[in-house]
């Protein structure tokens, strides 16, 4: 007598239809679903994608070039390195379109900046004027874009051109205002360095301040904010380190970047810096920690949440 069940539809509806069933949750996954969703998310892993294609195809045509005069394939030129870049240019153009709204948040960046205290006023006039520099950053890179594409005429013709033969239509160049547009972005990454050097005053002075109340050691929590801080301000510095030469490089019109390999490091520095603050930030709360006392009891003490440093982007 067989002890197998019989197979029945509701079994193998389960059995293939149901095999998720055996995954376990991942926190992972629901990680990447929570950052990914944002926007902010998908434009930085769609960079961290663009720039490493900028490293790969050269690197995919000095093989096929080498495998040519080697006598291993009969062409020099890379089918693989094509249409990677065909990808790359895919890439840039879209996550220039998906910043068709980026000013909305810059209006409400100045708005919500006005209405809440700033810790020193110093850091209340770089802001105003980073705020200020993206308020002209974007238009630009908007017109620069519709141009390139052929979306909107490169001639504007004004009213008084309408009335007069001898008033001269304005002409737009797409090539300039995509530098001027640079121009603005460079400058608003010189003053994140202004920003980071107040951010760096403001951290030291919460760390003395803390250990001059305290006398003895810092808290478990009060090691952890200090550590999120330091780690938040690095990310940013690395960040912009990446941006600083892409911004001026752009700004130029013949720029100041040779070596387009050079872009795809710069670019790929600035995607993972990105990538790696987003994440932290997107990261959920740690739970309460319940650290052993000297004699063995256990106190509670609230975790510090992974999130809890703020980084400026």
């Amino acid at each position: 007598m067989s002890l197998s069940k019989p197979l029945t539809l509701s079994r193998l509806n389960d059995s293939i239809l149901g095999s998720f069933g055996l995954l376990q949750p991942s926190e992972t996954i629901e990680h990447l679903v929570r950052y990914l969703g944002t926007w902010s998310g998908s434009d930085k892993l769609f960079m961290i994608i663009q720039y490493s294609i900028k490293l790969l195809v050269p690197l995919l045509n000095l093989r096929a070039r080498l495998q040519y005069r080697a006598g291993l394939r009969k062409s020099p030129e890379s089918s693989a390195a094509a249409a990677y870049a065909k990808l790359g240019s895919i890439l840039s153009d879209s996550r220039t379109l998906w910043r068709i709204w980026g000013l909305l948040p810059i209006i409400q960046w100045l708005v919500s900046l006005e209405r809440n205290p700033q810790p020193t006023r110093t850091l209340l006039t770089i802001e105003r004027l980073q705020g200020w520099s993206m308020l002209a950053y974007y238009p630009l890179e908007h017109l620069s874009y519709l141009l390139s594409h052929g979306l909107i005429p490169s001639t504007i013709y004004t009213i008084t051109s309408l009335f007069s033969s001898s008033a001269k239509p304005i002409r737009l160049n797409a090539n300039v205002l995509g530098m001027w547009s640079c121009r603005f972005w460079a400058l608003y990454v010189l003053l994140q360095f202004a920003h980071l050097r107040e951010d760096r005053k403001l951290l030291r002075l919460r760390e003395r301040n803390l250990r001059k109340a305290k006398g003895v050691g810092l808290t478990p929590a009060e090691k952890q904010e200090l550590k999120q801080r330091r780690d938040a301000f690095w990310s940013e510095v690395i960040t912009n380190l990446g941006y600083l030469p892409l911004t001026i490089h752009w700004s130029l019109e013949r720029g100041i970047i040779k070596n387009d390999v050079w872009v795809g490091v710069f670019g790929l520095i600035a995607g993972i810096a990105s990538f790696r603050s987003g994440w932290k930030a997107t990261a959920l709360p740690s739970p309460p920690s319940a650290p052993q006392t000297a004699d063995g009891a256990e106190t509670v003490d609230a975790g510090v949440g992974a999130n809890g440093a703020v980084g400026y982007e």
